[in-house]
């Protein structure tokens, strides 16, 4: 018997994506890659759906939040490689690369994102553990006997 699974191709998507914008967003330890372009509003996320690749609903509504700021949830095609952290430091990776490269598509949407402080790197991330404490700022328990 042969071996079915050599046989099987990886089913990568490939998207043309010439003539398009594009944006880096970054959010905890994550980096997103963002292509966008004029389309008919599918998200790809490291070659598969949004929906597919995120199984949480908050962050599936957070990804989207920009197209329905500027009342065009279907206007755009978006791929994105995405790397490092979890779902939710990935999807505010997103929304931030998305919300540069409109941007650059149209300078007019630039205050209606900003408002809602989506261009704007957020800078929250995990703070070290510190010497002689148990977590970053939990200590040990003090016991007075």
């Amino acid at each position: 018997m042969e071996n079915t699974q050599s046989n099987i191709k990886s089913t990568k998507i490939k998207l043309n994506f010439k003539d398009s914008k594009y944006a880096t967003g970054r959010r905890k330890t994550s980096i997103a890659k963002v292509w966008l372009k004029k389309g008919s509003g599918k998200i790809y996320v490291n070659g598969k759906l949004f929906t597919d690749y995120f199984s949480n609903d908050n962050h599936k509504m957070q990804i989207t939040r920009p197209f329905e700021l500027i009342n065009q949830p279907t206007e755009y095609d978006v791929r994105c490689n995405v790397k490092g952290g979890g779902p939710t430091g990935q999807a505010g990776a997103m929304v931030h690369g998305i919300s540069k490269a409109l941007v650059l598509f149209d300078e007019k949407l630039k205050s209606t994102l900003k408002i809602e402080k989506l261009t704007t790197r957020d800078s929250r991330a995990v703070e070290r553990k510190k010497p002689g404490r148990k977590k970053a700022r939990r200590s040990f328990q003090f016991s007075k006997r």
